[in-house]
């Protein structure tokens, strides 16, 4: 283990400081992603990075995980500097990225198969995850056969497959409709409490962030940076959670401290507490 300042640093804490990053086009100018990010995130918490379309969330989520080189600042893992893409981080994407040409069950043993594990072995870590995430019965489905809700379900089968200790989800449930959304968001929730692994969630929807996170992470129109960090400590084992008051409080809050920033995202002006597009409110896409 890590230390760091004298101290232990569990393997799994994330260590964000002064992120800057920019994109450089062929044509056009130069545009500023991102401008002094940092952020610390805890050994197995539940983060969520919330803001107006375009304002880097999904950049940072990619240089956590590796698939993008840092221009100024650092990020660490268990006190280590990021040199890549490596197998400590798993990433589900918005749109699934199955194989359409492999089974269920062929899809989630693809990363145990990298990892040289045993035929017998990636066959019964591919059953338990698939079991895990309501699959069983659709392990010989193909991807075509299978609704969005299913897809996604084995895409996160497949990430937790390989027994990554942090999750990286960008808009993993953003191409769902609203009914479906909110069964994943469930089930997610439910996956999360039973293996805690560390968790950063990249989405534009205020009450999935509130639903979800333990903390939330609101950043500002671009260049991104981070405007406040909220607290959402919730029981959420509550059913009722998302029609109490404290619920209900904290989305208003965070939505209040998005819709500037999404006003300005959008450079014009919104009425009426109508979210612009680009943020979502109380669910739903935008």
């Amino acid at each position: 283990m890590a230390t760091k300042n004298g101290a232990a640093v569990a393997a799994s804490d994330i260590a964000i400081e002064r992120i800057g990053y920019g994109y450089r086009p062929a044509r056009g100018r130069p545009v500023t992603a991102l401008d002094d990010v940092s952020l610390e995130v805890r050994d197995r918490e539940f983060v969520a990075l919330l803001g107006p379309s375009g304002c880097g969330k999904s950049t940072l989520l990619y240089l956590v995980g590796g698939f993008l080189p840092i221009q100024t600042g650092s990020i660490r893992i268990g006190g280590r500097p990021i040199a890549g893409p490596g197998p400590d981080r798993g990433i589900v994407f918005q749109h699934f990225a199955l194989f359409p040409w492999k089974t269920v069950i062929q899809n989630v043993r693809y990363g145990l198969e990298k990892q040289g594990l045993p035929g017998g072995e990636c066959d019964r870590r591919a059953r338990e995850f698939i079991a895990l995430v309501g699959l069983a019965g659709f392990e010989t489905s193909y991807p075509s056969q299978l609704s969005g809700g299913m897809k996604q379900r084995a895409a996160i089968a497949r990430t937790l497959a390989i027994d990554p200790g942090t999750l990286l989800m960008d808009e993993p449930f953003g191409a769902l409709d609203a009914q479906t959304r909110s069964l994943m968001q469930a089930e997610l929730l439910r996956i999360w409490q039973g293996s805690r692994k560390t968790v950063i969630f990249v989405t534009h929807d205020v009450q999935e962030a509130v639903f979800l996170a333990e903390r939330i992470a609101v950043m500002t129109a671009r260049p991104g940076r981070i405007k406040e960090i909220v607290d959402a400590k919730f029981d959420r084992e509550d059913p009722e959670l998302t029609r109490t008051r404290p619920f209900i409080d904290l989305v208003d809050h965070v939505w209040n401290l998005v819709r500037g920033e999404a006003i300005l995202a959008q450079g014009g002006i919104a009425q009426g507490g109508i979210a612009p597009a680009g943020v979502a409110q109380r669910g739903g896409d935008a």
